[in-house]
């Protein structure tokens, strides 16, 4: 078949974007546009199944083809450069292998969709979840694995319910992952923290406070830190699962962004925990679907039934339909090799945010420099505050991250900024970069002197 059918298929989504197609219109029949077009029906047909795929059109059997809905013309996006958004890069999400997983889901597991299937998470669902995280050097067994609804509910849970070690305050990194600080916030834990930068931690400091806090866990982003991007070594991590032995302290290790790591050789914490002294968490947020709301959770033995006990009062268990339809998408393969094509797309966007964060960056600003991962930070200048940046950006739809949020009232800082290169497009991120520069520089040279009235075009 000839690429006639993209002819098609472009004319069509001009006439929706210039409106003269709206939600309801019918489309001319596969006749008519064969004639217009002169190819054959079959052509045409392969236009609209693929329109169809798009979700712009829908078709109702003996009456033709249909407008779904006003065509979202994306010209507007094209004006936004956006370093906020944390979701997966929408371009590269599989969706349409992932409909036919989800299709398939809905045929195999039909009953556990009108019951309420195993607390646990669907123990098949659970052995293709031991398989893939032994590429991730997680070497553990079914029984040890709950499947939770996304990894801000095992976080949650894991801030709520007791340890077997009877003790009560959490430790976290500074900065951290918004959603746990809020975690604690509500469930009022006492925590205490640890400044970490692209250098690491102080593990000296970290055994004074193991030793002196009744710390019940470390929360901890060992690979591509929210928001610092910094990644652990491996001989930093077994020192602190030794110190976290010593004093009978649990290691909560979320390791969300662990696939996207370029280094073979760099392992997770748990990988050095014989003992059941790491927790690790795996969420599919920020590498697959968002939407589908599914994480695990490894667990040691002795603690997998309370665990059970407060997710049961949470929401009794996760979507059997989003847990079937992951099962069938790991076991095809479809998985690597949509990790394989999200590997390169992240290390390249990051490699580009770096080179242009050297050249462009005003002499005293600083950045971290991952070599992988969402997120990279920005150290601003003394007389330059991130709120200030990101209020003067976004009146050029340029959206960055103030990080100051990310810590606890006694770490905060007020000059560091998060840039997210997922969802950003890559032919943008050189612009955003000097239109930060600039910013950085406009700023620093009023000495914070700014009007929020004041319009300013770079």
């Amino acid at each position: 078949m000839s690429s006639k059918y993209i002819e098609i298929m472009e004319e069509i989504k001009l006439q929706l974007a210039e409106g003269s197609l709206i939600a309801g219109s019918k489309l001319p029949s596969v006749r008519q546009l064969s004639e217009h077009f002169s190819c054959s029906k079959n052509t045409v047909i392969k236009a609209y199944e693929e329109l169809e795929k798009e979700h712009l059109i829908y078709s109702v059997p003996k009456s033709g083809y249909f407008v779904v809905n006003e065509f979202q013309n994306a010209t507007n996006e094209n004006n936004v450069i956006d370093f906020l958004s944390a979701g997966p890069d929408k371009n590269i999400m599989p969706y349409v292998e992932f409909q036919h997983c989800m299709n398939q889901a809905i045929e195999l597991y039909k009953e556990e969709l009108f019951t309420y299937s195993d607390q646990q998470g669907l123990y098949s669902l659970r052995v293709q979840l031991v398989k893939y995280l032994q590429n991730l050097q997680v070497f553990t067994q079914p029984e040890r694995l709950v499947v939770v609804s996304g990894s801000q509910q095992a976080l949650n849970l894991l801030v709520s319910m007791p340890f077997p070690n009877g003790k009560n305050n959490i430790l976290i990194e500074q900065p951290t992952y918004f959603g746990f600080i809020e975690s604690i916030n509500l469930q009022q834990a006492t925590t205490f923290g640890i400044e970490l930068s692209m250098e690491g931690i102080n593990l000296e400091r970290l055994e004074y406070i193991f030793r002196n806090n009744d710390i019940k866990f470390f929360y901890m982003i060992p690979r591509f830190h929210n928001p610092l991007g910094h990644c652990y070594s491996n001989g930093e991590k077994k020192k602190i699962v030794e110190l976290a032995e010593k004093y009978d302290v649990y290691i909560v290790e979320d390791d969300f962004l662990g696939d996207l790591d370029p280094n073979a050789k760099s392992d997770p914490l748990f990988s050095f925990d014989p003992s059941g002294r790491v927790i690790y968490i795996k969420s599919f947020s920020k590498i697959f679907l968002p939407g589908l709301r599914i994480a695990t959770v490894v667990l040691p033995k002795i603690m997998v039934n309370n665990f059970l006990r407060y997710k049961f009062s949470s929401d009794f268990n996760s979507s059997a339909l989003s847990q079937g339809a992951l099962e069938i998408y790991l076991k095809s393969g479809m998985f690597n090799s949509h990790l394989k094509k999200i590997k390169e797309v992240y290390r390249m966007k990051m490699k580009i945010l770096q080179e242009a964060c050297e050249l462009l960056l005003p002499m005293d600003t600083h950045f971290s420099k991952p070599t992988s991962g969402f997120y990279l930070s920005i150290s601003l200048p003394e007389n330059v505050t991130a709120k200030q940046v990101v209020h003067m950006l976004n009146e050029q739809h340029i959206f960055v991250d103030d990080a100051s949020r990310m810590f606890l009232p006694e770490y905060k800082k007020e000059n560091l900024l998060r840039l997210c290169i997922s969802q950003v497009n890559e032919s943008q991120i050189k612009l955003g970069v000097e239109r930060l520069a600039h910013c950085i520089t406009f700023i620093n040279s009023r000495k914070n002197h700014i009007t929020p009235n004041n319009v300013y075009l770079f």
